[in-house]
């Protein structure tokens, strides 16, 4: 046993960090820079998703067909051109989120709310694995009445058909038109981030399975 403390827990002291390490953690060789409100266009093209870290929902949806643009940035709350440090404290009723610009004619709002359910857990209240906190929410924030009645649709059918074990506590609201684009750093992070813990360790697999998955529906 003493053989195996002396081998085995300094290995783990080593690797917990990158396990545990949570996106709200701010690099510590990047400065936070503050953003302007960005204004978007009410048309149905476009989509705000909020699914835990925006490093994972921009991931995966960066190689979606259809999907023209992905933008991390915050929305829902009541803070005013807020930075990642305010975002950090879950004070600001702000969620992390990917504002989706899509071509519907090749990608439709049932296919981009398919991968969005697939590649997240909805069933837990403002946490999604070792990120916690309401600005981790699951959150669908519609633009239009189509996109409200795909969504709280595609969300009934779902709690109905028992394709999770618990109910479903993705929050599907309208778009209150502050949209705020996150810091610079934050946009591509994973593709300009590949080796860093969090990515490898969280990121990597979930855009793995959604690969898999999604296999006919990736770009080429």
């Amino acid at each position: 046993m003493n053989r195996f403390k002396s081998i085995v827990l300094p290995l783990l002291a080593l690797l917990l960090p990158a396990f545990l390490q949570a996106c709200g953690q701010t690099p510590t060789n990047q400065t936070l820079m503050t953003t302007d409100q960005e204004p978007i266009n009410n048309d149905n093209d476009t989509i705000i998703l909020g699914a835990g870290c925006f490093w994972c929902v921009e991931a995966v949806f960066q190689e979606l067909k259809g999907i023209i643009k992905v933008e991390s940035g915050y929305t829902g709350g009541q803070t005013l051109n807020p930075t990642y440090k305010d975002i950090c404290t879950g004070m600001t009723g702000h969620a992390e989120v990917a504002r989706l610009t899509y071509d519907p004619k090749v990608v439709s709002m049932d296919e981009i709310l398919e991968v969005f359910w697939q590649t997240h857990d909805p069933t837990t209240l403002n946490r999604q694995g070792a990120d916690v906190g309401s600005q981790y929410r699951s959150a669908i924030y519609y633009i239009n009445d189509d996109q409200k009645r795909i969504a709280e649709g595609y969300k009934a059918k779902l709690d109905v058909s028992g394709a999770f074990e618990k109910p479903i506590v993705t929050e599907i609201t309208a778009f209150d038109g502050k949209f705020y684009i996150a810091e610079d750093y934050h946009q591509n992070y994973y593709s300009q981030n590949p080796e860093q813990g969090y990515c490898r360790m969280v990121i990597q697999p979930k855009v793995e399975k959604f690969r898999k998955v999604f296999q006919d529906k990736l770009k080429n």
